[in-house]
């Protein structure tokens, strides 16, 4: 049975495990990549607009694929229950610092970088470290603008 399919329905269902969840890409070839990673849903930071977010390692193929124009799914599973959110993403990094006509520097990145990861239920013992960690590996935010939700099972 179909339930709730709003993006405050996946905030409330990725907080059941902080987050974990299963995000796919396209790749060139056609081919899916996926791999398992945490979200949350944050405000974006330009737009205002709830979406899907993430932290990608700076290096990750997804991060190609998206800039390549692939539609991201990120799909959560919890029991025998699920959600998958679908939509156009776009990156947010120190490899991508513009959002139309917005820049985010250093500053704003570590920043963003931190929300995200909260949003994910993430928390941090030493923040210092783990926003060197953020620099070091050139991480990158990922929103997933939520075109299609679908989803079975109870959210509860």
């Amino acid at each position: 049975m179909t339930t709730d399919l709003s993006l405050d329905a996946v905030r409330r269902f990725l907080a059941d495990e902080t987050g974990l969840a299963t995000v796919s890409t396209t790749q060139r070839d056609g081919r899916v990549l996926s791999s398992v990673i945490n979200c949350g849903v944050a405000a974006h930071p330009v737009t205002g607009e709830d979406m899907v977010a993430l932290v990608s390692r700076g290096g990750a193929a997804r991060l190609g694929h998206i800039r390549r124009g692939s539609e991201v799914t990120v799909a959560v599973r919890r029991g025998w229950a699920w959600r998958g959110v679908t939509g156009k993403a776009h990156i947010i990094g120190p490899d991508d610092v513009t959002f139309g006509d917005t820049t985010f520097d250093a500053e704003a990145l570590r920043v963003l970088m931190r929300e995200i990861y909260q949003a994910a239920g993430g928390e941090h013992d030493d923040y210092d470290e783990y926003d060197r960690a953020m620099r070091e590996d050139r991480r990158a935010a990922i929103f997933v603008t939520p075109e299609r939700i679908l989803g079975v099972g109870d959210t509860q």
